[in-house]
């Protein structure tokens, strides 16, 4: 199991700067790449209602669950 972050879909296909989105939210673009790259362990749910909020999107949007396949028999 697994999430996988598709923040830099997102940020793509809303032709939004990766800068202007942490200038917005207030963090750096060190950890804005960190959390596109879902190297992050969690996210303050105030930082991603700013995401959300400045991408006019929904949070099943940047974050998706991937169920592990079923092991084979």
């Amino acid at each position: 199991m697994a999430i996988r972050v598709n923040l830099g879909v997102v940020l793509a296909q809303r032709n939004v700067k990766s800068k202007d989105l942490a200038e917005y939210i207030g963090i750096t673009e060190a950890n804005l790449s960190l959390l596109k790259q879902g190297k992050v362990k969690g996210i303050r749910f105030d930082t991603l209602e700013a995401i959300c909020r400045y991408l006019d999107c929904q949070p099943g949007d940047v974050l998706v669950f991937e169920d592990d396949p079923p092991a084979a028999v």
